[in-house]
């Protein structure tokens, strides 16, 4: 999915794929490529090695987001259940400041309440890991709302699964597609 310039999502291309590595992510850069993809300003992901690999491959100067509910979940999945509804209002404080260094500040402040709530491993992923979710404010504020994480992309793939698991099999990939 890419996002134009006046800030809309476009499907910009669909391949079949069946694992997250890096020849898989270079093959399918290789294809937007070859479909006239010039450049990428961004991309969007989750913390996969595979695309992390073959994005300099294609698109040496694009900018790198990590997925900022991919990353909430990471963050989650350190806390106890009883406190996630208040840990996740506390993440979505950091990305709803109006410049990435609001944002650091605000973040630094989290890590610091989380250690007092003797929450370390929260506080160490957050740390180590929100400047990669901060990408989106180097771009206009109307897109933000675009190109903070990649839920679009996966309600597509959801959409996908969908609409194939009702055929049940296909007799090759360029079928399914």
């Amino acid at each position: 999915i890419g996002v134009n310039k006046e800030g809309y999502r476009e499907i910009i291309g669909v391949a079949e794929g069946s694992r997250e590595d890096a020849e898989s992510w270079r093959s399918f850069f290789r294809y937007l490529k070859e479909r006239g993809l010039q450049k990428a300003s961004l991309i969007v992901s989750d913390k996969s090695i595979g695309v992390l690999d073959a994005i300099g491959d294609f698109f040496p100067g694009s900018r790198w987001q990590r997925c900022i509910v991919h990353f909430y979940r990471n963050v989650l999945n350190a806390v106890p259940v009883g406190k996630v509804k208040h840990i996740t209002t506390m993440l979505k404080a950091i990305h709803a400041q109006e410049d990435k260094q609001a944002a650091l500040q605000k973040a630094e402040q989290i890590v610091e309440k989380l250690r007092s709530l003797k929450m370390e491993k929260a506080a160490r992923i957050i740390h180590a890991g929100v400047e990669e979710t901060l990408s989106f404010y180097e771009f206009p504020p109307n897109h933000w709302r675009h190109i903070r994480t990649n839920n679009p992309l996966e309600r597509i793939n959801r959409e996908i699964r969908r609409r194939t698991r009702v055929v049940g099999s296909f007799p090759d990939g360029n079928s399914a597609l």
